[in-house]
């Protein structure tokens, strides 16, 4: 059985600031898609080792339970198994809900490019200053 968490850095993948220049969106759009995507693998991935580790611990409960043991002990290793499984169970909707996220994320990323992109190569091809989003609805 192994367990063994790795240290991540602390780093926001996307920073939220007042840059929302189409460029600007886009980029922060993809960072945070792929970083979603990341966060998507690594807790299949953990669900994955939580089931593996809880079928593990129920083996060892009944390994326990056949060597004549406690049966306090056989007891508590199958609350172990058991509560490894319900944590999965929960880790499993946590990894659905990123997957959601990402796939919203990317969506976002494809409509704002389809709503501003033309604006944008417009707006920057030009050597004459342009008004910015939403001026004239003031």
């Amino acid at each position: 059985m192994s367990s063994a968490l790795t240290p991540r850095s602390h780093t926001v993948p996307v920073v939220a600031d007042n840059d929302n220049r189409y460029k600007a969106v886009q980029a922060k759009l993809d960072k945070l898609g792929k970083a979603m995507d990341d966060a998507t693998i690594e807790l299949e991935s953990l669900r994955r080792s939580m089931e593996t580790n809880a079928k593990q611990t129920d083996c060892l409960a009944t390994d326990i339970e056949n060597a004549g043991l406690d049966p306090k002990f056989v007891a508590l290793t199958h609350n172990v198994a058991t509560a490894l499984d319900g944590a999965a169970r929960e880790v499993r909707g946590l990894c659905d809900t990123a997957h959601e996220t990402t796939d919203l994320t990317h969506r976002t990323r494809r409509t704002h490019s389809k709503l501003y992109r033309a604006l944008d190569e417009i707006r920057s091809n030009r050597r004459e200053k342009t008004p910015k989003p939403g001026f004239f609805t003031r």
